[in-house]
């Protein structure tokens, strides 16, 4: 594959980022297509800063909600594995719904999903109301999960890297926003966790505005043009069994295990420093500073990784420091709580770094639309069971011990997974020669 250095820049870009736009369907020069192109990065934008607050903005508030609610600890690792499910179940119908109304559509729908189950679900009173509302709005965020790398890979296919890293880092910038301000907001608010949590809702409502231009006025389920991706060489269409593909197995796999981390850390890791002696918002800042820390290397990671014709090494180095972020939680829980949520921060690196490689892993837009709804829905419902297992364990051993060597252990099947997943290939190619 070509590194990006290496690919033609068009009209209008800027550090590695073309805002012109690569629009199949706005073959156009001049104003208009360029108010077009900033309008989708800012989309991006805005669509990937809402990505994670409905799951972080609960992990500070968990006991709250548990209080309130009358939740038991293995009902709330219920809850933490809430997305994981609606990921897996919602994902899966993202391509075909791309197909019939266009992946901006989609995208405009999925965010006033999410802004309605935020202002809806701390109103709900019950359990029940309250995973219901819940699942509205994740499943909006899993419709846009899927469609992300599907934007990237069609409107600016000879910036997949510079894309997705943007987008990644404003994933991770509105994670470690979420988790941080969340108990400040709160007790700004008079310490009700509802609106604590309601707040959330109105940044959700924000991020469908530069979609609706596109919603308006429409556009076409396919692009008009040749796919323009490095190395494409096949018209943009379905690709047929993408499940008898190995890398799209290991890539899922791999999305399933690094999941499984990702939402133990952030539905548990605040509760961790909290029986650790920690009080509430000093856990909620720890799980900010570990989102935070993958802002900048959300940006880094992704362009780092599309230069490189095997990303199976940066699997590795990320897994390595969640073995180190485990232990360290393990053995100086408060002694060293900053130290551990950095490098865990540095180990959820890898949700950036599989986004990158379904984009890698597949010629065309169509291509990575199916390759992306595999990996995530297959991977999200392997996901399922951890968090679960993670809240049970903790009920009935009285401790972290057991639950952090649990996750300690799932890092090494995610290494070798993610190593397979990294392999230079594509998926037709692997599918033409079976």
């Amino acid at each position: 594959m070509r590194s990006e250095e290496e690919q033609v820049r068009g009209p209008g870009d800027r550090d590695g980022i073309d805002t012109s736009t690569n629009l199949p369907e706005d073959r156009v020069t001049g104003r208009s297509g360029r108010w077009r192109g900033r309008l989708l990065v800012a989309g991006l934008v805005l669509t990937a800063c809402n990505l994670r607050p409905a799951v972080t903005s609960l992990g500070p508030l968990l006991e709250e909600v548990r209080h309130g609610l009358h939740m038991s600890a293995a009902v709330a690792g219920v809850l933490t594995s809430v997305p994981a499910l609606c990921f897996s179940v919602f994902g899966v119908a993202a391509p075909r719904l791309a197909r019939r109304l266009g992946p901006a559509r989609v995208v405009a729908l999925g965010m006033a999903a999410v802004a309605l189950g935020l202002l809806v679900r701390p109103w709900a009173g019950s359990v029940p109301g309250f995973l219901t509302a819940s699942a509205l709005a994740l499943m909006g965020i899993a419709l846009s999960n899927v469609l992300m790398p599907v934007v990237v890979k069609r409107y600016f296919p000879d910036r997949v890297g510079a894309m997705t890293g943007l987008y990644s880092m404003a994933l991770s910038l509105g994670t470690a926003v979420a988790a941080g301000v969340t108990v400040p907001v709160t007790s700004a608010l008079g310490g009700d966790w509802r609106l604590g949590l309601a707040v959330w809702g109105v940044l959700a409502v924000v991020a469908v505005l530069p979609w609706l231009p596109f919603v308006q006025k429409g556009e076409p389920a396919t692009p008009s043009g040749p796919d323009r991706s490095a190395g494409a060489r096949t018209a943009d269409h379905p690709v047929p069994r993408v499940s008898r593909s190995r890398t799209a197995w290991a890539l899922a796999v791999f999305m399933g295990l690094q999941s499984t981390g990702a939402y133990v850390t952030m539905g548990w890791l605040p509760q961790i420093y909290r029986d650790a002696g920690l009080p509430a918002g000093t856990a909620g800042l720890l799980l900010a500073v570990t989102m935070a820390v993958g802002v900048p290397l959300a940006f880094a990671i992704p362009r780092m990784a599309a230069r490189r014709p095997h990303q199976g090494p940066v699997v590795l180095v990320l897994g390595v420091a969640g073995l180190v972020g485990y232990a360290g939680l393990y053995f100086a829980p408060v002694g060293g709580a900053w130290a551990w949520a950095l490098i865990l921060g540095v180990a959820n690196c890898t949700f950036p770094l599989a986004l990158t490689m379904m984009s890698l892993r597949a010629r065309t837009s169509t291509g990575v639309a199916q390759l992306s709804a595999f990996a995530q829905s297959v991977g999200y419902l392997l996901a399922i069971p951890g968090p679960i297992l993670i809240g049970t364990l903790y009920e009935h051993s009285g401790g972290w011990g057991l639950p952090i060597a649990v996750m300690s252990a799932l890092l090494v099947p995610q290494m070798a997974v993610g190593y397979l997943a990294g392999r230079d290939r594509v998926v037709e190619d692997e599918l033409a020669h079976r």
